[in-house]
Protein backbone atom coordinates (compact mmCIF):
# COMPACT_ATOMS: atom_id res chain seq x y z
CA UNK A 1 0.00 0.00 0.00
CA UNK A 2 0.98 3.57 -0.85
CA UNK A 3 -0.41 6.84 0.43
CA UNK A 4 1.30 10.65 1.52
CA UNK A 5 0.83 10.08 4.80
CA UNK A 6 0.86 7.58 7.58
CA UNK A 7 -0.59 7.93 10.94
CA UNK A 8 -0.50 6.36 13.96
CA UNK A 9 -3.02 6.03 16.37
CA UNK A 10 -6.48 5.92 16.54
CA UNK A 11 -7.12 8.47 18.79
CA UNK A 12 -8.93 11.85 19.77
CA UNK A 13 -5.55 13.15 18.05
CA UNK A 14 -4.63 10.89 15.37
CA UNK A 15 -8.25 10.97 13.97
CA UNK A 16 -7.98 14.69 14.14
CA UNK A 17 -5.21 14.58 12.00
CA UNK A 18 -6.60 12.26 9.32
CA UNK A 19 -9.46 14.72 9.01
CA UNK A 20 -7.17 17.86 9.35
CA UNK A 21 -5.11 16.10 6.40
CA UNK A 22 -8.21 15.06 4.46
CA UNK A 23 -9.18 19.21 4.50
CA UNK A 24 -5.93 20.01 3.07
CA UNK A 25 -6.51 17.51 0.12
CA UNK A 26 -3.49 15.56 2.00
CA UNK A 27 -4.19 11.32 1.07
CA UNK A 28 -3.61 9.33 4.46
CA UNK A 29 -4.34 6.07 5.85
CA UNK A 30 -4.84 5.89 10.09
CA UNK A 31 -4.00 2.62 11.29
CA UNK A 32 -4.77 1.41 15.11
CA UNK A 33 -3.71 -1.42 16.30
CA UNK A 34 -6.91 -1.92 18.28
CA UNK A 35 -10.23 0.23 17.30
CA UNK A 36 -11.11 4.05 17.77
CA UNK A 37 -10.64 5.23 21.33
CA UNK A 38 -9.09 2.26 22.98
CA UNK A 39 -6.20 4.50 24.45
CA UNK A 40 -6.35 7.96 26.78
CA UNK A 41 -9.08 9.24 24.56
CA UNK A 42 -11.50 6.11 25.65
CA UNK A 43 -10.51 6.19 28.99
CA UNK A 44 -11.00 9.83 30.45
CA UNK A 45 -14.09 11.32 31.77
CA UNK A 46 -15.23 12.93 28.75
CA UNK A 47 -14.56 16.52 30.08
CA UNK A 48 -14.58 19.61 27.96
CA UNK A 49 -12.44 21.26 30.07
CA UNK A 50 -13.09 25.11 30.90
CA UNK A 51 -9.48 25.24 31.96
CA UNK A 52 -10.21 26.21 35.40
CA UNK A 53 -8.77 22.79 36.67
CA UNK A 54 -5.15 24.07 35.73
CA UNK A 55 -5.53 27.70 36.43
CA UNK A 56 -3.34 27.58 40.00
CA UNK A 57 -0.12 25.13 38.55
CA UNK A 58 -0.32 24.95 34.79
CA UNK A 59 -1.88 28.24 33.16
CA UNK A 60 -1.00 27.70 29.77
CA UNK A 61 -2.76 24.65 29.46
CA UNK A 62 -5.83 26.24 31.19
CA UNK A 63 -5.46 29.23 28.88
CA UNK A 64 -5.17 26.79 25.86
CA UNK A 65 -8.15 24.25 26.89
CA UNK A 66 -10.73 27.53 27.34
CA UNK A 67 -9.63 28.37 23.59
CA UNK A 68 -10.18 25.02 22.43
CA UNK A 69 -13.15 24.05 23.87
CA UNK A 70 -15.04 27.00 22.45
CA UNK A 71 -13.89 26.02 19.06
CA UNK A 72 -15.14 22.97 20.08
CA UNK A 73 -18.77 24.15 21.06
CA UNK A 74 -19.16 25.62 17.94
CA UNK A 75 -18.22 23.61 15.56
CA UNK A 76 -18.43 19.79 17.37
CA UNK A 77 -21.89 20.71 19.01
CA UNK A 78 -23.49 17.95 18.56
CA UNK A 79 -20.85 15.64 20.43
CA UNK A 80 -20.90 18.23 23.44
CA UNK A 81 -23.91 18.80 26.03
CA UNK A 82 -23.20 22.14 27.43
CA UNK A 83 -23.84 21.85 31.14
CA UNK A 84 -21.83 24.55 32.76
CA UNK A 85 -19.49 23.82 35.74
CA UNK A 86 -19.21 23.98 39.27
CA UNK A 87 -16.07 24.39 41.53
CA UNK A 88 -17.37 23.55 44.70
CA UNK A 89 -15.28 23.85 48.15
CA UNK A 90 -16.37 22.05 51.62
CA UNK A 91 -15.60 22.30 55.08
CA UNK A 92 -11.71 22.04 55.98
CA UNK A 93 -10.64 22.99 52.60
CA UNK A 94 -7.86 25.43 52.11
CA UNK A 95 -9.44 28.83 52.74
CA UNK A 96 -6.67 30.42 50.33
CA UNK A 97 -7.25 28.69 47.46
CA UNK A 98 -10.84 29.23 47.83
CA UNK A 99 -9.92 33.25 48.33
CA UNK A 100 -7.81 33.26 45.27
CA UNK A 101 -9.61 30.63 43.08
CA UNK A 102 -11.06 33.72 40.90
CA UNK A 103 -7.94 35.81 40.70
CA UNK A 104 -6.58 32.72 38.87
CA UNK A 105 -9.11 32.14 36.49
CA UNK A 106 -9.12 35.93 36.00
CA UNK A 107 -5.18 35.53 35.35
CA UNK A 108 -5.55 33.28 32.53
CA UNK A 109 -8.89 34.84 31.21
CA UNK A 110 -11.36 32.57 32.06
CA UNK A 111 -14.97 33.12 33.54
CA UNK A 112 -15.55 32.54 37.05
CA UNK A 113 -18.84 33.40 38.88
CA UNK A 114 -19.14 33.12 42.68
CA UNK A 115 -22.47 31.22 43.24
CA UNK A 116 -24.45 31.91 46.61
CA UNK A 117 -24.31 28.65 48.33
CA UNK A 118 -28.60 28.52 48.72
CA UNK A 119 -28.73 29.31 44.85
CA UNK A 120 -26.30 26.02 44.33
CA UNK A 121 -28.48 23.93 46.13
CA UNK A 122 -30.88 24.36 44.76
CA UNK A 123 -29.16 24.38 41.08
CA UNK A 124 -27.25 20.72 42.49
CA UNK A 125 -29.18 19.34 45.14
CA UNK A 126 -26.82 16.46 45.31
CA UNK A 127 -24.15 18.79 46.49
CA UNK A 128 -22.68 18.05 50.46
CA UNK A 129 -24.35 20.42 53.17
CA UNK A 130 -20.93 21.17 54.42
CA UNK A 131 -20.41 23.26 51.13
CA UNK A 132 -18.72 26.61 52.19
CA UNK A 133 -18.30 28.10 48.50
CA UNK A 134 -19.26 27.80 44.69
CA UNK A 135 -17.82 29.20 41.43
CA UNK A 136 -19.08 28.78 37.98
CA UNK A 137 -17.35 27.57 35.35
CA UNK A 138 -17.62 27.08 31.53
CA UNK A 139 -17.09 23.05 31.41
CA UNK A 140 -18.82 21.19 29.48
CA UNK A 141 -19.45 17.28 28.34
CA UNK A 142 -18.34 15.87 25.56
CA UNK A 143 -18.37 12.12 24.21
CA UNK A 144 -15.10 11.38 23.11
CA UNK A 145 -15.78 8.03 20.99
CA UNK A 146 -18.48 10.04 18.69
CA UNK A 147 -15.75 12.84 18.69
CA UNK A 148 -13.43 10.54 16.90
CA UNK A 149 -15.26 8.36 15.02
CA UNK A 150 -17.11 11.46 13.10
CA UNK A 151 -13.82 12.87 12.83
CA UNK A 152 -12.72 9.76 11.38
CA UNK A 153 -16.05 9.18 9.34
CA UNK A 154 -15.42 13.21 7.81
CA UNK A 155 -11.85 12.31 6.75
CA UNK A 156 -12.70 8.79 5.14
CA UNK A 157 -15.39 10.43 2.98
CA UNK A 158 -13.02 12.90 1.45
CA UNK A 159 -10.68 10.35 0.91
CA UNK A 160 -8.98 8.86 3.49
CA UNK A 161 -8.34 4.64 4.92
CA UNK A 162 -8.87 3.41 8.27
CA UNK A 163 -7.44 0.52 8.99
CA UNK A 164 -8.27 -1.21 12.71
CA UNK A 165 -6.91 -4.20 14.14
CA UNK A 166 -3.63 -2.96 12.54
CA UNK A 167 -0.49 -3.03 14.51
CA UNK A 168 2.93 -1.37 13.34
CA UNK A 169 5.46 -3.61 14.32
CA UNK A 170 8.37 -1.41 12.38
CA UNK A 171 9.85 0.43 10.01
CA UNK A 172 12.21 -0.02 6.57
CA UNK A 173 14.64 3.03 6.56
CA UNK A 174 17.49 4.61 4.47
CA UNK A 175 19.75 6.72 6.49
CA UNK A 176 17.69 10.19 6.56
CA UNK A 177 14.06 8.64 6.24
CA UNK A 178 11.33 5.98 6.46
CA UNK A 179 10.61 4.00 3.67
CA UNK A 180 7.86 2.15 4.64
CA UNK A 181 6.28 0.37 8.17
CA UNK A 182 5.41 -3.20 8.61
CA UNK A 183 1.81 -3.55 9.85
CA UNK A 184 0.29 -6.59 11.03
CA UNK A 185 -3.31 -7.29 10.63
CA UNK A 186 -3.94 -8.65 14.67
CA UNK A 187 -6.38 -10.84 13.19
CA UNK A 188 -5.39 -12.76 10.08
CA UNK A 189 -1.78 -11.84 11.62
CA UNK A 190 -0.23 -11.44 7.90
CA UNK A 191 1.98 -8.21 7.52
CA UNK A 192 1.26 -4.91 5.48
CA UNK A 193 3.86 -3.14 3.93
CA UNK A 194 3.01 0.59 3.88
CA UNK A 195 4.57 2.98 1.68
CA UNK A 196 4.65 6.76 2.89
CA UNK A 197 6.12 10.16 2.02
CA UNK A 198 5.59 11.15 5.62
CA UNK A 199 5.02 9.39 9.39
CA UNK A 200 3.17 10.78 11.94
CA UNK A 201 3.45 9.19 15.49
CA UNK A 202 0.12 9.69 17.47
CA UNK A 203 0.06 6.63 19.25
CA UNK A 204 -0.71 8.70 22.61
CA UNK A 205 0.86 6.46 25.55
CA UNK A 206 2.36 4.26 22.92
CA UNK A 207 4.37 6.78 20.93
CA UNK A 208 7.61 6.21 23.18
CA UNK A 209 7.13 2.60 21.60
CA UNK A 210 6.84 3.78 17.86
CA UNK A 211 9.32 6.45 18.04
CA UNK A 212 11.84 3.37 18.95
CA UNK A 213 11.32 1.18 16.12
CA UNK A 214 13.09 4.06 14.24
CA UNK A 215 15.80 4.39 16.80
CA UNK A 216 14.44 7.34 18.32
CA UNK A 217 13.98 7.75 22.32
CA UNK A 218 11.29 9.59 23.72
CA UNK A 219 10.72 9.96 27.64
CA UNK A 220 7.20 9.98 29.36
CA UNK A 221 5.89 9.04 32.23
CA UNK A 222 2.70 6.71 32.35
CA UNK A 223 0.20 8.14 34.42
CA UNK A 224 -3.12 5.95 35.07
CA UNK A 225 -6.06 6.87 36.00
CA UNK A 226 -9.64 5.33 37.51
CA UNK A 227 -12.71 6.20 37.00
CA UNK A 228 -16.21 4.81 37.90
CA UNK A 229 -19.60 5.58 36.50
CA UNK A 230 -22.73 5.59 38.35
CA UNK A 231 -25.97 3.38 37.13
CA UNK A 232 -27.83 7.07 36.78
CA UNK A 233 -26.95 10.76 36.49
CA UNK A 234 -26.42 12.22 39.77
CA UNK A 235 -25.83 15.79 38.46
CA UNK A 236 -27.24 18.79 36.10
CA UNK A 237 -23.53 20.19 35.52
CA UNK A 238 -19.72 19.11 36.00
CA UNK A 239 -18.90 19.14 39.74
CA UNK A 240 -15.07 19.80 41.01
CA UNK A 241 -13.67 20.12 44.08
CA UNK A 242 -12.08 23.48 44.97
CA UNK A 243 -8.83 22.62 44.96
CA UNK A 244 -5.42 21.73 43.43
CA UNK A 245 -5.81 18.64 41.10
CA UNK A 246 -6.31 15.29 43.37
CA UNK A 247 -8.27 12.54 43.68
CA UNK A 248 -11.84 11.65 42.92
CA UNK A 249 -12.72 15.32 42.58
CA UNK A 250 -14.66 15.50 39.54
CA UNK A 251 -17.81 14.41 38.71
CA UNK A 252 -19.16 14.26 35.01
CA UNK A 253 -22.61 13.68 33.67
CA UNK A 254 -22.63 11.91 30.60
CA UNK A 255 -25.51 11.29 29.06
CA UNK A 256 -28.02 9.30 31.28
CA UNK A 257 -24.95 8.50 34.14
CA UNK A 258 -21.82 10.58 35.86
CA UNK A 259 -18.45 9.36 35.75
CA UNK A 260 -16.05 10.24 38.93
CA UNK A 261 -12.86 10.35 38.95
CA UNK A 262 -9.72 10.41 38.82
CA UNK A 263 -6.83 8.53 40.52
CA UNK A 264 -2.95 9.27 39.30
CA UNK A 265 -0.29 6.38 39.56
CA UNK A 266 2.58 6.15 37.36
CA UNK A 267 3.11 2.50 35.76
CA UNK A 268 6.42 1.68 34.50
CA UNK A 269 4.78 -0.13 31.28
CA UNK A 270 1.73 -0.37 29.31
CA UNK A 271 1.19 -4.23 30.01
CA UNK A 272 -1.60 -4.42 32.21
CA UNK A 273 -4.16 -0.92 32.70
CA UNK A 274 -6.59 -2.09 35.12
CA UNK A 275 -8.80 -0.40 37.55
CA UNK A 276 -8.00 -1.54 41.44
CA UNK A 277 -10.39 -1.86 44.21
CA UNK A 278 -8.13 0.68 46.74
CA UNK A 279 -8.14 3.03 43.38
CA UNK A 280 -11.93 2.72 43.18
CA UNK A 281 -12.63 3.64 47.67
CA UNK A 282 -10.37 6.51 46.93
CA UNK A 283 -12.48 7.95 44.06
CA UNK A 284 -15.67 7.29 46.34
CA UNK A 285 -14.34 8.51 49.53
CA UNK A 286 -13.07 11.85 48.15
CA UNK A 287 -16.14 12.27 45.49
CA UNK A 288 -18.30 11.98 48.32
CA UNK A 289 -17.33 14.48 50.46
CA UNK A 290 -18.46 17.14 47.92
CA UNK A 291 -21.45 15.12 46.41
CA UNK A 292 -22.01 12.54 49.11
CA UNK A 293 -24.93 10.04 47.56
CA UNK A 294 -21.79 9.16 45.87
CA UNK A 295 -21.24 6.17 49.04
CA UNK A 296 -24.62 4.86 47.86
CA UNK A 297 -25.19 4.91 44.85
CA UNK A 298 -25.25 1.94 42.18
CA UNK A 299 -21.62 1.68 40.23
CA UNK A 300 -21.84 -0.37 37.13
CA UNK A 301 -18.56 -0.11 36.13
CA UNK A 302 -15.10 1.30 36.99
CA UNK A 303 -12.35 1.54 34.04
CA UNK A 304 -9.08 3.33 34.23
CA UNK A 305 -6.81 4.93 31.26
CA UNK A 306 -3.45 6.03 30.81
CA UNK A 307 -2.18 9.83 30.48
CA UNK A 308 0.65 9.75 28.29
CA UNK A 309 2.69 12.61 29.75
CA UNK A 310 5.99 13.85 28.01
CA UNK A 311 8.66 14.42 30.42
CA UNK A 312 12.47 14.61 29.32
CA UNK A 313 14.08 15.30 33.08
CA UNK A 314 11.95 12.39 34.78
CA UNK A 315 11.83 15.58 37.22
CA UNK A 316 9.81 15.00 40.40
CA UNK A 317 8.10 11.96 41.26
CA UNK A 318 4.03 13.41 41.18
CA UNK A 319 2.74 12.90 38.24
CA UNK A 320 0.38 15.70 38.69
CA UNK A 321 3.04 18.10 38.97
CA UNK A 322 3.53 17.50 35.07
CA UNK A 323 2.35 19.60 32.57
CA UNK A 324 -0.79 18.53 30.50
CA UNK A 325 0.58 20.56 27.52
CA UNK A 326 1.14 18.43 24.19
CA UNK A 327 4.31 18.05 22.51
CA UNK A 328 5.28 17.78 18.55
CA UNK A 329 8.76 16.40 17.92
CA UNK A 330 10.14 16.87 14.70
CA UNK A 331 12.96 14.09 14.64
CA UNK A 332 14.57 15.58 11.93
CA UNK A 333 16.66 17.25 14.21
CA UNK A 334 18.03 13.66 15.11
CA UNK A 335 18.72 12.91 11.01
CA UNK A 336 14.69 11.92 10.14
CA UNK A 337 13.28 13.98 7.94
CA UNK A 338 9.74 12.39 7.71
CA UNK A 339 8.32 11.20 11.16
CA UNK A 340 7.30 13.43 13.60
CA UNK A 341 5.30 12.57 17.11
CA UNK A 342 2.73 14.38 18.69
CA UNK A 343 1.67 13.39 22.33
CA UNK A 344 0.96 14.45 25.84
CA UNK A 345 -1.87 17.28 25.87
CA UNK A 346 -5.80 16.56 27.03
CA UNK A 347 -8.66 15.69 24.74
CA UNK A 348 -10.27 19.04 25.04
CA UNK A 349 -7.23 20.16 23.16
CA UNK A 350 -6.77 17.41 20.50
CA UNK A 351 -7.88 20.31 17.57
CA UNK A 352 -4.94 22.40 17.97
CA UNK A 353 -2.32 19.52 18.26
CA UNK A 354 -4.09 17.74 14.78
CA UNK A 355 -3.50 21.29 13.59
CA UNK A 356 0.44 21.91 14.87
CA UNK A 357 0.92 18.17 13.87
CA UNK A 358 -0.50 18.42 10.30
CA UNK A 359 1.19 22.24 9.91
CA UNK A 360 4.19 20.47 9.90
CA UNK A 361 3.31 17.29 7.69
CA UNK A 362 1.84 19.84 4.54
CA UNK A 363 5.22 21.92 5.60
CA UNK A 364 7.29 19.12 5.42
CA UNK A 365 4.93 18.02 1.44
CA UNK A 366 4.47 21.73 0.58
CA UNK A 367 0.96 21.86 0.93
CA UNK A 368 -0.36 25.39 1.14
CA UNK A 369 -3.62 24.66 2.44
CA UNK A 370 -4.35 26.30 5.61
CA UNK A 371 -6.37 24.65 8.70
CA UNK A 372 -9.97 24.60 8.23
CA UNK A 373 -10.82 22.69 11.27
CA UNK A 374 -11.67 25.65 13.76
CA UNK A 375 -13.86 27.33 10.77
CA UNK A 376 -15.34 24.22 9.28
CA UNK A 377 -18.39 22.41 11.20
CA UNK A 378 -17.34 18.60 12.05
CA UNK A 379 -20.34 16.62 9.90
CA UNK A 380 -23.19 14.87 12.02
CA UNK A 381 -23.29 11.52 10.24
CA UNK A 382 -25.73 9.05 10.43
CA UNK A 383 -22.77 6.45 11.29
CA UNK A 384 -22.41 7.61 14.81
CA UNK A 385 -26.06 8.21 15.85
CA UNK A 386 -26.33 5.33 18.46
CA UNK A 387 -23.05 6.01 20.55
CA UNK A 388 -25.65 8.67 21.41
CA UNK A 389 -27.62 7.40 24.92
CA UNK A 390 -31.50 7.22 24.42
CA UNK A 391 -31.28 7.35 20.75
CA UNK A 392 -31.80 4.18 19.87
CA UNK A 393 -35.37 4.05 21.88
CA UNK A 394 -36.30 7.30 20.22
CA UNK A 395 -35.83 6.57 16.92
CA UNK A 396 -37.09 2.76 17.62
CA UNK A 397 -40.26 4.45 19.03
CA UNK A 398 -40.71 7.29 16.17
CA UNK A 399 -39.77 5.36 13.07
CA UNK A 400 -40.69 1.72 13.91
CA UNK A 401 -39.57 -1.47 11.70
CA UNK A 402 -41.97 -4.55 11.67
CA UNK A 403 -40.19 -7.17 13.47
CA UNK A 404 -37.59 -4.37 15.01
CA UNK A 405 -36.82 -6.37 18.66
CA UNK A 406 -34.50 -5.19 21.18
CA UNK A 407 -31.34 -6.92 21.64
CA UNK A 408 -30.11 -4.84 24.61
CA UNK A 409 -32.76 -4.18 27.15
CA UNK A 410 -30.71 -1.91 29.17
CA UNK A 411 -30.07 0.63 26.88
CA UNK A 412 -33.05 -0.28 23.79
CA UNK A 413 -30.48 -1.42 21.30
CA UNK A 414 -33.14 -2.45 18.88
CA UNK A 415 -31.80 -4.97 16.12
CA UNK A 416 -31.66 -2.47 13.14
CA UNK A 417 -28.97 -0.15 14.71
CA UNK A 418 -27.13 -3.29 14.69
CA UNK A 419 -27.71 -3.50 11.16
CA UNK A 420 -26.40 0.28 10.27
CA UNK A 421 -23.77 -0.16 11.80
CA UNK A 422 -23.02 -3.23 10.23
CA UNK A 423 -23.24 -1.40 7.04
CA UNK A 424 -20.28 0.80 7.96
CA UNK A 425 -18.02 -2.25 8.27
CA UNK A 426 -18.93 -3.18 4.26
CA UNK A 427 -15.78 -2.71 2.89
CA UNK A 428 -13.78 -3.17 6.39
CA UNK A 429 -10.92 -5.82 5.34
CA UNK A 430 -12.15 -7.43 9.42
CA UNK A 431 -15.31 -8.48 10.17
CA UNK A 432 -16.83 -6.28 13.25
CA UNK A 433 -17.51 -8.75 16.18
CA UNK A 434 -19.24 -7.78 19.56
CA UNK A 435 -16.70 -5.38 20.62
CA UNK A 436 -16.61 -3.28 17.38
CA UNK A 437 -20.84 -2.92 17.26
CA UNK A 438 -20.76 -2.22 21.08
CA UNK A 439 -17.67 0.57 20.07
CA UNK A 440 -20.35 2.46 17.89
CA UNK A 441 -23.71 2.00 20.10
CA UNK A 442 -25.07 1.24 23.64
CA UNK A 443 -24.32 -2.05 23.53
CA UNK A 444 -23.57 -3.59 26.87
CA UNK A 445 -22.83 -0.17 28.62
CA UNK A 446 -25.91 -0.50 30.84
CA UNK A 447 -26.49 -2.22 34.17
CA UNK A 448 -26.12 -5.67 32.92
CA UNK A 449 -22.90 -4.79 30.98
CA UNK A 450 -23.52 -7.16 28.64
CA UNK A 451 -24.47 -10.24 30.29
CA UNK A 452 -28.05 -10.92 28.31
CA UNK A 453 -26.93 -8.97 24.84
CA UNK A 454 -23.73 -10.43 24.40
CA UNK A 455 -25.44 -13.74 23.43
CA UNK A 456 -28.28 -11.99 21.80
CA UNK A 457 -25.85 -10.23 19.22
CA UNK A 458 -23.73 -13.14 18.56
CA UNK A 459 -26.74 -15.16 17.53
CA UNK A 460 -28.06 -11.85 15.34
CA UNK A 461 -24.69 -11.70 13.87
CA UNK A 462 -25.15 -15.49 13.32
CA UNK A 463 -28.09 -15.17 11.38
CA UNK A 464 -27.16 -13.23 9.31
CA UNK A 465 -23.63 -15.15 8.32
CA UNK A 466 -21.48 -13.12 9.99
CA UNK A 467 -20.05 -15.51 12.34
CA UNK A 468 -19.52 -18.73 12.77
CA UNK A 469 -20.88 -20.69 15.88
CA UNK A 470 -17.42 -20.87 17.05
CA UNK A 471 -16.44 -17.51 16.33
CA UNK A 472 -19.76 -16.30 17.69
CA UNK A 473 -18.92 -17.90 21.39
CA UNK A 474 -15.40 -16.22 21.01
CA UNK A 475 -16.71 -12.95 20.67
CA UNK A 476 -19.36 -13.31 23.54
CA UNK A 477 -16.42 -14.16 25.64
CA UNK A 478 -13.97 -11.39 24.36
CA UNK A 479 -16.47 -8.98 24.91
CA UNK A 480 -17.57 -10.23 28.46
CA UNK A 481 -14.31 -10.31 29.52
CA UNK A 482 -13.77 -6.71 29.10
CA UNK A 483 -16.54 -5.92 30.17
CA UNK A 484 -15.51 -8.05 33.38
CA UNK A 485 -12.60 -6.18 33.58
CA UNK A 486 -14.69 -2.95 34.72
CA UNK A 487 -16.97 -5.00 36.84
CA UNK A 488 -14.25 -7.07 39.36
CA UNK A 489 -13.37 -3.74 41.60
CA UNK A 490 -16.99 -2.89 42.11
CA UNK A 491 -18.41 -5.92 43.13
CA UNK A 492 -21.19 -5.22 46.14
CA UNK A 493 -24.80 -4.96 46.61
CA UNK A 494 -26.42 -5.04 42.88
CA UNK A 495 -23.56 -5.21 41.23
CA UNK A 496 -22.53 -8.23 43.27
CA UNK A 497 -26.21 -10.00 42.44
CA UNK A 498 -26.02 -8.98 38.71
CA UNK A 499 -22.13 -10.86 38.63
CA UNK A 500 -23.14 -13.89 39.99
CA UNK A 501 -26.34 -13.76 37.23
CA UNK A 502 -23.93 -13.09 34.73
CA UNK A 503 -21.67 -16.33 35.90
CA UNK A 504 -24.47 -18.79 35.59
CA UNK A 505 -25.21 -17.77 32.55
CA UNK A 506 -21.76 -17.16 30.91
CA UNK A 507 -20.30 -19.79 32.67
CA UNK A 508 -22.79 -22.12 34.19
CA UNK A 509 -24.37 -22.34 30.81
CA UNK A 510 -22.46 -21.62 27.97
CA UNK A 511 -19.04 -22.84 29.90
CA UNK A 512 -17.14 -19.84 28.96
CA UNK A 513 -14.57 -20.44 31.72
CA UNK A 514 -13.50 -23.47 29.50
CA UNK A 515 -11.01 -22.17 26.53
CA UNK A 516 -11.46 -24.67 24.44
CA UNK A 517 -12.11 -22.86 21.37
CA UNK A 518 -9.72 -20.84 19.09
Amino acid sequence: MKTQVLVIGGGATGTGIARDLALRGVQCILVEQNDLNCGASGGNHGLLHSGARYVSNDGESAKSCRSEGNILKQYAHHCIENTGGFFVAVEGDDEKYIANFPHFCNQWGLPCQSIDVKDAFDMEPSLSPKTIAVYQVEDASIDPFKLSLENMNHAQTLGSTYLRMHKVIGFHKEPNKIISADVLNMKTKEVVTIEADQFMNAAGAWAAQIASFAGETIGMRFSKGTLLITNDRIAHRVINRLRPPSNGDILVPGGTVSILGTTSVTLQNLDTILPTIKEVDINISEGATMVPSLETVRYVRAYAGVRPLVDSNKAGSDDRSVSREYELIDHKENGLENLATITGGKLTTFRLMAEKATDLICNRLGVKNPCTTHTTYLPDSQSCQWTEPGRSPWAWMIHPQKNDQMICECEMVPKSSIDHILNLFEKDVIKPGITAIGRRSRIGKGSCQGTFCSIRVANYLHDKGCLSADEGIYHIKDFVDERWKGQRTILWDNALIQAEIQEALHCGFLNLELETFK
